[in-house]
């Protein structure tokens, strides 16, 4: 792995597109993205956005593509790829809290699983436009912020993403609590607005 990764970061910016490719389809890279991200910005700071833009393009892709697979899919990959306790878990998450389930943790810097959420909003009907727009809000600001901060800290900055975690998921839960509460704030007055008068 540790090869492979070092291949990826001799490509600089094109690597970190293929990561992000990669990791976003369902191959399990958990922090690689993130880490050649920050490793590649650190080493050449004039590529650090273009490598923050090649890496949402990638997960972009990757998502849309693991998205469309679950869509052709249908019940049987969800179950597969969902199944069991956690599985069913996730999937009544995501029955509950729509596409915030997909958005957390793909602003996270700290990992969450996501495979899952991406599968239910492929299964069960959520627009492709809907989910890649939720895809692209939460890698912008994460990658972005990533870069900045391999520019700034190179390898340290995971050790201040550690220091930070309770800052980090304390920001998330209100996060994800606001875009709840908006979600259904929105849903209320849509059906508000169609319900016969």
């Amino acid at each position: 792995m540790k090869a492979f990764f070092a291949k990826l970061a001799a490509l600089g910016p094109l690597g970190v597109f293929l990561l992000a490719l990669l990791d976003s389809t369902g191959i399990p890279l958990p922090g690689g993205v993130d880490t050649l991200l920050v490793v590649v910005a650190n080493q050449a700071p004039n590529t650090g956005y273009l490598c923050a833009g090649l890496a949402t393009l990638g997960s972009l892709i990757g998502s849309m593509i693991l998205f469309s697979i679950a869509r052709r899919g249908g019940q049987k990959y969800l179950d597969r790829v969902a199944g069991g306790p956690r599985g069913l878990r996730f999937r009544d998450w995501f029955s509950r809290y729509g596409l915030v389930t997909v958005f957390v943790p793909c602003i996270s810097v700290i990992p969450m699983p996501m495979k899952a959420f991406v599968a239910c909003a492929g299964v069960l009907g959520i627009k492709p436009s809907h989910f890649a727009i939720t895809i692209l809000l939460a890698r912008i600001p994460r990658y972005f912020f990533l870069a900045w901060l391999g520019q700034q800290m190179g390898e340290n900055a995971f050790q201040w993403i550690k220091q930070h975690t309770l800052h980090f998921a304390l920001g998330l839960g209100g996060l994800a609590l606001l875009l709840y509460l908006l979600a259904v704030f929105a849903n209320q007055n849509r059906q508000q607005a169609i319900a016969p008068r």
